[in-house]
């Protein structure tokens, strides 16, 4: 055997190392994290908690149990800058101050967001004060998080829902249906914006067709926690990310 020597040089992410706790059932927010971040020195680690097939209060409570393994699955070796979580159903239920300690507690990470605090700043960047809110799931599911963003100051008079509580469905409902439905909610001339909740709905290739039918923004939990997730990280392409719809 012939041995060599060597150097160490920088790591992968110069610019920023970012984590993603995405959910086992999740098909879709990789996927829409590659299309929105920068990739020139910016690196994203996932690893995965384990969640229920079916969506209810129970199946997104249990997952607060292993938050802490999932994020221990990083690689130790590189600080991340920021880590995010990514279910917005999920937040509502366990609550973003616990799921940021239970995070930390496990990995090295400076900062730690979830869709619910990304929508939360991304509606003050943007002065949005009146949501429509089109979710996959029963209205259950949903009222703890327009609960926690009504203690934002941000309301959600209109709702609408696919009434879906099965994530592979949720995973698999069309562009069509999405721009649909949410063109009818966002038409309503009582809200500012719409938002279109869950990680697992494919809502980026229906954001911008929604959003030229009714003039108005529309947010997705995908979108916003890109953006936050690269604001957080100080990257000057996150301002992009949410004008760029």
């Amino acid at each position: 055997m012939t041995s060599f020597e060597y150097e160490i040089g920088d790591v992968i992410g110069t610019r920023a190392t970012l984590g993603l706790v995405a959910l086992q059932t999740d098909e879709t927010l990789e996927h829409d994290l590659s299309r929105l971040l920068p990739r020139d020195g910016v690196t994203l680690y996932t690893s995965r908690v384990p969640s229920g097939a079916e969506v209810t209060e129970e199946t997104l409570g249990e997952m607060a149990s292993h938050l802490t393994a999932s994020a221990a699955l990083f690689p130790p070796a590189a600080p991340l800058d920021v880590v995010g979580y990514g279910c917005t159903s999920g937040t509502s239920v366990i609550g973003a101050p616990s799921i940021h300690e239970l995070i930390k507690s496990g990995c090295n990470a400076r900062r730690v967001t979830e869709p619910v605090s990304a929508l939360i700043a991304a509606c003050k960047e943007l002065g949005i004060a009146k949501l429509g809110f089109l979710s996959p799931y029963i209205e259950d599911v949903s009222i703890h998080l327009r609960t926690t963003l009504e203690k934002s100051s941000i309301q959600s008079p209109v709702f609408g829902s696919f009434n879906e509580g099965e994530e592979a469905k949720v995973a698999r409902i069309d562009t069509a249906s999405i721009v649909n439905a949410g063109v009818a909610l966002g038409q309503d001339l009582d809200c500012q914006a719409l938002f279109l909740s869950c990680t697992n709905l494919r809502t980026l290739d229906a954001i911008p067709e929604i959003e030229k039918t009714i003039n108005k923004p529309v947010l997705s939990s995908n979108l916003v926690l890109g953006w936050h997730m690269a604001k957080l990280a100080g990257l000057p392409e996150a301002d992009s990310i949410l004008s760029a719809k």
